[in-house]
């Protein structure tokens, strides 16, 4: 058993170490906002916060998350940043297909919380990660600017 701190509530699970955090989310706890992209770390439709920080979870073993604690797109919205963020991306009708914007916003969140006033070309070097098949670059671009406004 593998005992997780998941959106502020302890889990245990019982799967191999080396399993992806993706599918311990996804298939064991049934928080399925984060999406499977590419399974490589390559996409970002799987990025959520571990301690604090963006990681690819597809790639991520369970066993690599010891005691820091996880949080998914479900509960990015209790963070003022992740509120902003999520605020920033209805006014710019940020979604097209939707798929990848759990990563989008989950790399977001994580990029302001490190950088409260960036620039263009910051938004564009800290989002170039994430990959959007139907091309929203611009308005996610516009989103993270005006959420970063916002939390000034």
């Amino acid at each position: 058993m593998i005992s997780l701190q998941v959106n502020g509530l302890t889990v245990e699970v019982d799967v191999a170490e080396d399993t992806p955090l993706l599918w311990v989310l996804r298939e064991n706890l049934k928080l399925t906002g984060s999406k499977f992209g590419c399974g490589i770390a390559a996409c970002g439709a799987c990025t959520v916060h571990v301690g604090g920080n963006a990681v690819r979870s597809c790639s991520y073993p369970v066993s690599a998350v010891g005691q820091q604690p996880v949080t998914t797109i479900e509960a990015v919205a209790a963070d003022p940043v992740g509120k902003a963020v999520q605020v920033a991306w209805i006014k710019h009708d940020v979604p097209q297909c939707g798929y990848c914007q759990s990563g989008q916003v989950m790399t977001a969140v994580d990029f302001l919380k490190k950088k409260r006033h960036p620039s263009e070309a910051d938004v564009v070097a800290a989002m170039g990660g994430n990959l959007c098949r139907c091309g929203a670059y611009q308005r996610i671009k516009a989103a993270v600017l005006d959420a970063s406004k916002s939390l000034a």
